[in-house]
């Protein structure tokens, strides 16, 4: 039998997920961002972070065989930054990030121009890779955003595609991202 008065107090039973991210940042802007610039900025200041993975997301040219002469993004004001840090607060519960970014444009918007950018960082790779990926896969399909494309036959909605779905499908498996 022993005495809580004179044995040594063990460790408290400790939750088994990561610990959350102290620093969570969300940008839905209209002007342009430079990535090198954000990237610098996400890193400064901290020796702790081992790894950084980062996302740009860029407006193209050509989509779906159809010339793109630009892009005009519509957003939910206030609702979708919530959604944002929603899915970053998901990312945070299910990796041990020390840091985590996510940076989404609206309005107009031409071919080449920066459209979004997810950064996370963690002590090890394999948490900031994955991280990333589930950040990105939840934002095409449960942010609300919303793509019209200038095109020469006039313009067009963007629908959502079947591969979105599909690979936030894997994560709501629990399978992940899918290396093959």
């Amino acid at each position: 039998m022993t005495d809580p008065m004179t044995d040594p107090v063990t460790d408290p039973v400790t939750d088994p997920r990561p610990d959350p991210v102290t620093d969570i940042s969300v940008q839905v802007q209209a002007g342009r961002f430079d990535p090198g610039a954000e990237l610098n900025a996400f890193t400064a200041n901290t020796t702790a972070i081992g790894a950084v993975a980062s996302f740009v997301g860029l407006v193209r040219d050509l989509n779906l065989d159809h010339a793109v002469a630009a892009l005009h993004l519509e957003h939910y004001p206030g609702m979708t930054e919530q959604v944002l840090l929603e899915i970053a607060g998901q990312a945070s519960q299910r990796w041990a990030l020390q840091r985590l970014r996510v940076i989404h444009r609206f309005g107009d918007l031409l071919p080449g121009d920066p459209i979004v950018m997810v950064l996370t960082a963690s002590p090890h790779r394999g948490e900031a890779l994955e991280a990333c990926a589930f950040v990105m896969d939840f934002l095409k399909t449960q942010a609300p955003f919303w793509k019209r494309e200038s095109t020469p036959a006039g313009p067009r909605w963007v629908d959502a595609r079947a591969s979105d779905d599909h690979a936030l499908g894997r994560w709501q498996a629990g399978k992940g991202v899918d290396h093959g």
